[in-house]
């Protein structure tokens, strides 16, 4: 029985960070960052404020977490790629990652960090380390386990994986900042992502680079 009782705390902390994150992020979009505060975020989620103090400490690192949760990608949600096709494993995840940045509250989020960052030191004390994503953590083992197949050369993934990304974003994602009627069809979305694989996989196809 005592096996099973941590087990239970850790399902009902998991249960609790959920509820945190997912009230946050309404408030967040809603109110922005400076009139959002935690104890409206505690009662939304249904959590007292000593719950939500245990968790996060400050209002920019629950920030901080929630913009990267709106970022991230459970596990298993992020499909493997196919083996020994490095052109189409690059789609596939490109396609992962369109899907990724078409959730709801994304931009929105995003312009939060932009226009609220520079106004509170706390948030610019954050480091929003994207480089922890599911997403990019993805890519970079499928770029490792392709070079090791020899079906790709790459000699640093933490720079390929960001250079394929930000090929997708550039266009799929970060026009949305500035013209918010911005959108692409499926078919353009899948020219975007295939361009940005087929210029990765000429760059780092086996024995080219």
């Amino acid at each position: 029985m005592s096996r099973d009782v941590p087990d239970y705390h850790r399902q009902v902390a998991a249960s609790n960070r959920a509820a945190i994150l997912d009230a946050a992020r309404v408030l967040f979009l809603e109110s922005g960052y400076d009139r959002t505060s935690l104890a409206r975020i505690a009662e939304r989620a249904g959590v007292s404020k000593a719950t939500l103090f245990k968790q996060f400490p400050t209002k920019a690192e629950l920030f901080e977490a929630t913009v990267l949760a709106a970022g991230d990608a459970p596990a298993g949600q992020v499909p493997d790629p196919p083996p020994g096709d490095f052109h189409a494993g690059l789609v596939n995840l490109g396609h992962a990652y369109a899907e990724l940045l078409s959730r709801p509250g994304m931009v929105d989020l995003m312009r939060i960090v932009i226009a609220e960052t520079p106004r509170f030191p706390e948030l610019r004390a954050r480091t929003f380390d994207f480089g922890a994503l599911t997403m990019l953590a993805t890519l970079r083992h499928y770029l490792q386990t392709e070079t090791a197949a020899g079906n790709a050369a790459v000699d640093d993934p933490d720079v390929a994986a960001p250079q394929f990304l930000g090929m997708i974003a550039t266009v799929v994602f970060w026009p949305h900042l500035v013209h918010g009627n911005w959108s692409l069809s499926d078919e353009e979305t899948h020219r975007v992502i295939d361009e940005a694989a087929t210029t990765i996989a000429a760059r780092y196809a086996a024995g080219l680079s």
